[in-house]
């Protein structure tokens, strides 16, 4: 061993020596300094790896609490917007209930004025008549007892009749009165529901501009950002349950084909039914804001269908829920396992303001599934549809166009 260390050192001298004009005491130095140099630079170097990491863990620290912020402002979002639903409707119930009053007003002043006229007509016919003295008249010109009894009862009924009359001629007037009152406070109540109304809609707005500027400062303003930051939150547990549901949805196709084929032909077996009608259908109402393919640098593996107010989306076909959660990118987002005519599928929902399916649920074509939103990376309230032919990925590699099936 020592053999070899002075073997190398001699040759190590022998090449510093060789250089013209240098000395091995010079050229030892200089190696020296290149060694130090090289120590330097990989020090630097480490230290700017080491500042770089720290900074990729700050900006992910942030994205962390910006993505906890939407989170909640979603929420807030989505709990306010139903909150002005429930008001709408609160309004709608009660100008209908003050155009229930208005009607009912109308019937008892009309009903009012034809008493008033009969009262007087019958005031007036008294008086031409000579008043009460007509009725001793009446009595004294019976024929005979039996005659006088029956006037009598006559009279009794006519003076009942007249004072019926005029205790529901009272009882109107107290009517219309009570009825006139309550429009008022209907109007009053109007009046605070359309503050409150109004009231919930700045919030709202203040809400979504929040929003609004927490994308900005994630410098994601593209407003449909589909790309789930290059992963998905729990990839794994969606890929796990997604094998599951189109396995149950498998099952449950082949039972659904089983009991058909028994009622038909007494027990004989067949595949899954096939799909008529189109194999998907359009899960909401609203205009096509933007298509599959390319857009703004990447690639848009959806739809977005949008339109305001309240816009229920449905399944667009039949089939067993994979996952139904909330995802930083996808807001709330429904996965749907299909089994079509031999086939699977895929379908997702985004950015829904509310989920009304969970995990596992069995839905039908066309069943109501959530409430168009504007949830997770989106700044503008629309339903992200994506189909896939198999299975989801995080790379949409099996993504297809869904604008082919309606």
């Amino acid at each position: 061993m020592k053999k070899k260390i002075i073997v190398a050192v001699a040759s190590l001298g022998l090449i510093l020596g060789s250089f013209p004009g240098v000395n091995n005491d010079v050229s030892a130095e200089s190696l020296k300094d290149k060694i130090n140099d090289v120590k330097e630079k990989r020090e630097a170097n480490k230290s700017e790896q080491d500042k770089v990491k720290s900074e990729i863990e700050k900006i992910k620290h942030d994205q962390e609490l910006l993505n906890a912020e939407i989170k909640k402002l979603d929420q807030q979002v989505s709990e306010t917007e139903n909150q002005i639903d429930k008001k709408e409707k609160e309004i709608k119930k009660t100008k209908e209930d003050i155009e229930r009053l208005k009607a009912e007003i109308v019937v008892i002043e009309k009903r009012i004025a034809e008493r008033d006229k009969m009262l007087k007509d019958r005031v007036k016919a008294m008086y031409e008549n000579g008043g009460s003295v007509q009725y001793i008249e009446v009595l004294l010109g019976s024929s005979s007892f039996g005659d006088f009894l029956d006037r009598v009862f006559a009279l009794n009924q006519i003076a009942e009749q007249d004072k019926e009359i005029l205790e529901a001629h009272k009882a109107d007037k107290i009517a219309l009165e009570e009825a006139k009152a309550k429009v008022e406070k209907e109007l009053e109540t109007l009046n605070t529901q359309m503050k409150e109304l109004e009231s919930l809609k700045v919030s709202l707005n203040q809400k979504v501009e929040r929003k609004n500027a927490l994308l900005g400062d994630l410098k994601e303003e593209e407003k449909h950002m589909h790309d789930e930051l290059a992963k998905i939150e729990d990839e794994g547990d969606l890929l796990a349950k997604q094998q599951a549901a189109f396995e149950a949805e498998k099952r449950r196709q082949e039972e659904a084909a089983r009991r058909a084929a028994q009622s038909n032909s007494g027990g004989s077996s067949a595949s899954a039914p096939a799909v008529t009608g189109g194999m998907f259908m359009k899960p909401s109402a609203g205009a096509f804001t933007s298509g599959f393919g390319p857009r703004w640098g990447s690639m848009h593996a959806g739809i977005d269908i949008a339109r305001g107010g309240t816009v229920p989306v449905v399944a667009s076909a039949a089939g067993t829920v994979i996952k139904s959660y909330y995802s930083s990118s996808y807001g709330n987002v429904v996965f749907i396992a299909h089994y079509l005519n031999g086939q699977t599928y895929t379908s997702v929902y985004a950015h829904l303001r509310d989920r009304h399916v969970g995990n596992g649920a069995s839905v039908e074509k066309g069943q109501q599934i959530g409430i168009m939103g504007n949830t997770g990376r989106s700044t503008g309230q629309h339903l992200h549809f994506e189909i896939h032919r198999g299975q989801w990925n995080s790379s949409k590699s099996n993504a297809i166009n869904p604008r082919q099936f309606f």
